[in-house]
């Protein structure tokens, strides 16, 4: 009982770390419940077929559509846009970010249109790109990079101001010029807080694609989630769904292990 006990504690004391096999039985039990959830509205009839498809219905939709080979060009058109416009927006943002936190003229200058345009939903954008840009990849990442680019610079920009200025005097100390203070004091402190936002903004970039394909898309699985809702097959579109959730989730962890592997000391 006393062990018991001292289990409880640990997992109710705020910021304890815990053993690796507490962590994975907390996620499973997650996992666990939804699905048990899901299985017990679906199967048990009490949500009608055509709103709440089967796991079963799903899983076979799945096979389906990967043995006739429909799922794997959709899925790779749909990682193509997330990825082309994450890469292009954080490749802008994090400099530029740096530079707002970093210098308050850069501030003054940016963030006044940089916070208003974080406010305009993307959804209204989306045929004024189609206007200009035409109908293909490049729309579908515009909408990507317009969703997240904003977030991304504001996100960064907090970031670096955060950075103790106790630092930066203590390399203009060592003789550091403003620029060496920036690159090499600035810069690799923020690496952590950067990388969160990346993995934060990489969510969202996810949320967007449907966004993105919903409208003059002919791939990705925002049309195919399209194209099923035309047809009433629920099952496609809780396959479309859960695609993008394990997709996010992999980035997701991605992140998680880079932060782990190169900015480790902030761990």
């Amino acid at each position: 009982m006393s062990k018991r006990n001292s289990w409880l504690n640990r997992c109710l004391t705020p910021k304890t770390s815990l053993p690796i096999q507490v962590i994975w039985s907390a996620s499973g039990l997650a996992w666990a419940l939804l699905i048990g959830l899901w299985a017990f509205l679906s199967y048990g009839g009490v949500v009608p077929a055509m709103f709440l498809p089967t796991p079963g219905a799903v899983f076979d939709a799945a096979m389906r559509l990967a043995r006739d080979g429909t799922l794997g060009p959709h899925v790779w058109a749909s990682v193509e846009v997330v990825m082309v416009g994450f890469v292009i927006s954080s490749v802008v943002a994090v400099p530029i970010g740096l530079m707002m936190g970093s210098f308050r003229v850069v501030q003054a200058f940016l963030e006044p249109l940089v916070n208003f345009i974080r406010y305009l939903p993307v959804t209204s954008f989306v045929p004024l790109f189609i206007l200009w840009i035409g109908i293909g990849l490049e729309q579908r990442v515009s909408i990507i990079i317009f969703g997240v680019f904003f977030q991304q610079l504001v996100m960064i920009a907090d970031v670096s101001k955060g950075i103790s200025k106790d630092l930066i005097n203590a390399s203009y100390t060592l003789g550091s010029s403003r620029a060496d203070a920036v690159l090499h004091v600035i810069a690799p402190a923020s690496l952590p807080g950067v990388l969160d936002t990346l993995r934060v903004t990489m969510g969202w970039a996810w949320t967007y694609l449907v966004v993105a394909e919903l409208v003059a898309a002919s791939s990705g699985l925002g049309y195919l989630s399209l194209k099923a809702m035309r047809g009433f097959q629920v099952d496609v579109i809780f396959l479309a769904i859960a695609v993008i959730g394990l997709l996010g989730l992999i980035t997701d962890q991605l992140f998680r292990f880079l932060r782990l592997k190169v900015a480790a000391w902030a761990q």
